[in-house]
């Protein structure tokens, strides 16, 4: 695919930040842990983080289109660049949750936070209509990628010591999420006004206008999806394996690397199938094979058949991701993009903490309960979804 320089810009931009969180949250669980802190304390640092995300979304929503998408973006950078310093000093409670507060950390590998609401919304002005499933599948496979070699590295500052003892603690190599984020604000700098929306259509920028029932319809419906997936998140799945079956770390470890390898091979594919038979269509219609998969893995017998029914879901689930960002993109005129994208962002965002909770209260129950209250929400999800946009035709695929 070709892409222009600014896109190529984004994707380096991102493929930075993505390295910097998959570093970031490996590393900020053991460095709060060797600081001391309580429950109390840890839980204020990761809920602030959560709280920032939420309000750096709406402030994407409300002002991106008004004080520019290259500044705000920008902002974000040079926000990270500060909390990766704060984190790396050893600076005071208050200033840690100052820090999480701006919006610019993220607690997971691929993060779903105003960094990304900016670029989906500076990508659709940058690829051509016809390529822009290909090129959310190409901006998704990228962040899948360097987060996973971020992740690995998160384990360098313990080899380091180990050759020198005398090397920087843990907390010191917070640094790392500054130089990246300096990095990524200088190739934010070089962006050209092009990913602006156009100077006619700014005015009505910071509103969705029409476009309001049908993001709101969306906002709803991607929550009820990502509420769905909270009860099966990561953590869950490790902790359902090693219990119902005892898989070892090894088995633990390669099962996960080669669910990354599915999900950046699901970013390759979903264009190529969205190509043929539409976005909506692809989103459904491979999701919901995904949910029957994610459903049986409660009747697994064994460990193997849970493994293998792990993975063929992984292969199917993650290709509704670049089509949905595509088709949200593609419903909205380009001054409206990068507040749909922050609105439809945030309203999965907002819901996910909840899923891991019922789950916990779900296994008091069944074990397997949290897999087919998962695969029953997300199947409702998609079928709301085909009913309610089915005869729904995009009306601003022009960038």
């Amino acid at each position: 695919m070709r892409v222009s320089p600014d896109t190529r810009k984004i994707l380096a931009s991102q493929a930075l930040r993505a390295f910097a969180y998959g570093f970031g949250a490996v590393l900020l669980g053991s460095t709060l842990a060797s600081r001391g802190l309580g429950h109390v304390a840890v839980g204020m640092v990761l809920g602030s983080i959560l709280a920032g995300t939420v309000l750096a979304q709406l402030v994407v929503a409300r002002f991106a289109e008004v004080w520019g998408r290259r500044r705000l973006y920008i902002a974000l950078y040079l926000a990270l660049a500060l909390a990766g310093a704060v984190f790396a000093v050893g600076s005071p409670m208050w200033a840690l949750v100052l820090v999480s507060l701006s919006g610019a950390l993220s607690t997971e590998v691929v993060e779903s936070g105003p960094f990304t609401s900016l670029e989906q919304a500076m990508l659709a002005s940058r690829i051509d209509p016809d390529r822009l499933a290909a090129g959310f599948g190409w901006y998704n496979a990228v962040a899948t990628a360097a987060g996973a070699v971020g992740a690995l590295a998160a384990g360098l500052p313990s080899r380091v010591r180990a050759i020198w003892p005398g090397a920087p603690s843990d907390q010191r190599w917070f640094m790392l999420l500054t130089i990246a984020a300096v990095a990524g604000a200088a190739v934010a700098w070089s962006l050209s006004p092009a990913i602006e929306p156009g100077a006619s259509e700014e005015g009505s920028a910071s509103r969705l206008g029409d476009s309001r029932p049908a993001i709101r319809r969306l906002s709803t419906l991607f929550a009820v999806d990502s509420f769905g997936g909270g009860f099966v998140v990561q953590s869950f799945i490790v902790y359902w394996l090693t219990t119902r079956f005892d898989a070892s770390l090894g088995v633990l470890g390669l099962t996960f690397a080669s669910i990354g390898v599915l999900q950046t091979l699901s970013f390759l594919a979903a264009p190529l199938i969205a190509k043929r038979f539409g976005l909506l269509n692809t989103m459904v219609f491979t999701h919901l094979p995904s949910n029957l998969l994610l459903a049986s893995i409660a009747f697994a017998p064994n460990l193997a058949a849970a493994i293998w029914l792990l993975l063929a879901r992984t292969a199917l689930s993650q290709m509704d991701v670049p089509t949905r960002q595509a088709y949200v993109m593609t419903l909205v005129p380009p001054p409206r993009r990068a507040a749909a994208a922050a609105y439809t962002n945030l309203a999965r965002y907002v819901v996910r903490p909840v899923g891991p909770t019922l789950a916990g209260a779900a296994q008091a129950m069944a074990l397997g309960l949290p897999f087919l209250a998962a695969g029953a929400i997300k199947t409702i999800y998609d079928l709301a979804l085909w009913r309610s946009f089915r005869d729904v035709r995009p009306d601003h695929s022009s960038s």
